[in-house]
């Protein structure tokens, strides 16, 4: 993890990936958000109905696909719109107290059927977590389109573990507004 008071310039979020690229993830379990999930991690399973029918779900799967569903206001994925394929590593920051905190991380699977489209990233060494995280739209068979988070975490950097309360209330508020950048896009079509 690193930090700084302004939003890194590309050079900077270049050089972090490059350092980042050839580090192995932070945790064991890698792939773990496809099944049972490990013991001595929290464990989130969250979901939110988008809507309804095929254009709701295209809509939906666009919205993944271009990392829309951070929202803008307080994260950063970089590279921007960076590929959803295995083992692409993306920085992600986000600003909470006036500092940048930049983690990095790792996509461990990705899911691409016909109603179902997401995929996974893993924590790598400069992430105050340890875990994993699914992003999922599928589309059911009555049609309806749902969003889903589920990951398990646990703190990796000692500030996390100190203020370990505040952390899982960031987390919660990151799906929170997670959920309504879904549900706005796919409302509107466009952000």
């Amino acid at each position: 993890m690193r930090w700084s008071v302004q939003i890194p310039s590309s050079s900077w979020q270049d050089e972090f990936l490059t350092q980042q690229k050839e580090k192995n993830f932070s945790y064991g379990y890698v792939g773990g958000t496809k099944g049972k999930f490990p013991q001595g991690f929290d464990h989130d399973q969250n979901k939110v109905l988008l809507g309804q029918g095929e254009a709701c779900f295209a809509k939906a799967k666009q919205c993944i696909q271009r990392w829309y569903m951070f929202p803008s206001s307080w994260t950063l994925i970089f590279p921007k719109q960076s590929a959803i394929q295995k083992d692409t590593t993306v920085g992600m920051a986000f600003r909470l107290l006036g500092i940048w905190w930049v983690n990095s991380c790792r996509i461990v699977y990705t899911i691409e059927e016909l109603h179902r489209f997401g995929f996974a990233y893993g924590t790598l060494p400069a992430h105050i977590e340890r875990g994993e995280e699914l992003f999922l739209v599928e589309m059911d068979e009555e049609g309806k389109v749902w969003y889903h988070i589920q990951a398990f975490s646990k703190p990796r950097h000692w500030l996390v573990r100190l203020g370990y309360w505040f952390a899982r209330s960031q987390q919660r508020r990151f799906v929170q507004h997670s959920f309504e950048v879904m549900k706005s896009f796919c409302l509107k079509g466009n952000q």
